[in-house]
């Protein structure tokens, strides 16, 4: 899973430096996503270790980030559809791919958990 946790990382600095660039450095706030992926992209790193107890330590941490990245970033985007402001699509659009990038992963740690949970591993 820490393979999967650095991929997810890379995609969502990608996303974070794309995002910041194409609206023409106008939202600092696009570069949310690279601080997340940042965040998943280090703690992945050290996840990668034949210590359990420190892969599971970093692999929690990781969900747990993700899962505060989601939730933040999706309710960013109820509140600004729900304000009488107009919206800058490019950046909806971009908060939604963030969104879905940490929702499936988020995800996939929720089933690595419970997988190693009835292997026994834990």
């Amino acid at each position: 899973m820490a393979k999967v946790t650095m991929f997810f990382a890379i995609l969502l600095v990608a996303l974070g430096l794309y995002g910041f660039l194409s609206t023409g450095k106008a939202f600092p706030s696009a570069l949310i996503p690279a601080g997340i992926g940042f965040v998943l992209g280090v703690c992945g790193f050290l996840a990668i270790s034949p210590d359990e107890h420190r892969r599971k330590h970093f692999m929690h941490i990781n969900a747990t980030v993700a899962l505060v990245g989601f939730l933040g970033t999706f309710i960013d985007i109820v509140r600004s559809c729900a304000s009488s402001q107009p919206l800058n699509m490019t950046v909806v659009l971009l908060k939604l791919a963030a969104v879905w990038l940490l929702f499936i992963y988020v995800v996939l740690c929720v089933r690595s958990f419970i997988t190693a949970r009835r292997s026994g591993k834990v």
